[in-house]
């Protein structure tokens, strides 16, 4: 766990779109002392002197111009005014700098075409919302685009598409710099379920909570009660009274996953609260969480998560529980 956060930085500008705007403000800018950790400072940085017009009506000043950029840890990009409105030179110049200073700039929406302007996308995956993901590539065709995917994480490039999938893509962020069970914390505050990962697809056809209590969330239920068992997907369709292939097809069109992609996540899911919260040993964490082996349990782990579980452990574990004597229970798993 991060032992100081640092400094997030949101762009201003002309134009500003105002959800996204507030999306970071919610999630870095507000105070957190519940959670009883170093939290982030913020700022709202002008891109434009004096008072900037947002959309909607709304009229934005700021005491911090773009001098404040190559100080910050973090910057967030809201949607960009326009595609075809050129970035002004001093703001690429200053997000470069930041950025070899190991700032990570995170764009929501359009934003990407901001961040896509500095040059720095160049070569890598990154997303924006669908209706416009062909015209970023058509205008940056070094640029890999994924129109399809929630977020993308490039270390210090995250690129995000439609105005909520900011959102996620933000706890995202706060998951990598203080935990999952952090991250989940500031989601409840927000009022919204756990922040989604940043593969399941921008087109979910057919909302969760729209279907029948006695279908898919019977089925979820069921899995998410039983992660230490193997599970397969013939068992989760008898749970949903579906045949196999239409078991298969509802979810997909559900949650933009396949059952076995979202039966790994949240295992996962389980083992990093298990990670964070207990002094289990690897192998015990992986029995609970219903991998083959822990072999297989750190594979998929670092595939998902980016870290070994040693080594998230160690960055997010808590440490009045790992600075406990082990349990009898712990020593013997």
């Amino acid at each position: 766990m991060l032992s100081e956060p640092g400094l997030v930085a949101t762009l201003a500008y002309h134009g500003l779109c105002t959800f996204e705007f507030g999306i970071s403000v919610e999630i870095f800018g507000l105070p957190r002392p519940e959670l009883d950790i170093p939290w982030y400072k913020h700022a709202v940085v002008g891109v434009d002197d004096g008072q900037m017009r947002a959309s909607g009506g709304i009229h934005i000043t700021s005491d911090t111009g773009i001098d404040a950029l190559p100080a910050a840890r973090t910057i967030i990009i809201p949607g960009w005014r326009s595609q075809s409105d050129a970035p002004p030179q001093p703001l690429l110049d200053a997000l470069r700098v930041a950025h070899a200073n190991g700032a990570r700039l995170l764009s929501i929406c359009s934003g990407a075409f901001l961040l896509a302007a500095t040059g720095l996308l160049d070569g890598r995956r990154a997303t924006t919302h669908w209706q416009l993901a062909d015209e970023l590539a058509l205008r940056y065709p070094a640029i890999k685009v994924d129109s399809n995917v929630l977020y993308v994480d490039e270390g210090q490039l995250i690129t995000s598409a439609g105005s909520a999938a900011g959102i996620d893509a933000c706890l995202h962020l706060v998951a990598r710099d203080h935990g999952f069970h952090v991250a989940n914390t500031v989601a409840r505050r927000l009022v919204m379920a756990p922040h989604r990962s940043g593969g399941q697809s921008q087109f979910i056809t057919l909302p969760m909570n729209k279907l029948p209590r006695n279908e898919l969330t019977r089925a979820l239920q069921w899995a998410r009660e039983n992660l230490s068992q193997p599970i397969s997907v013939t068992e989760m369709a008898n749970k949903a009274a579906m045949s196999e292939r239409t078991f298969q097809r509802r979810f997909k069109q559900t949650s933009g996953q396949s059952p076995k992609e979202w039966l790994q996540q949240e295992r996962v899911r389980q083992a990093r609260a298990l990670l964070e919260r207990t002094r289990h040993s690897t192998a015990f964490i992986a029995q609970t969480c219903g991998f083959t082996s822990a072999d297989t349990f750190r594979v998929a782990f670092k595939t998902v998560v980016g870290l070994s579980p040693g080594t998230y452990r160690k960055h997010f574990g808590n440490e009045e529980i790992l600075d406990r004597p082990p349990t009898a229970q712990s020593r013997n798993s």
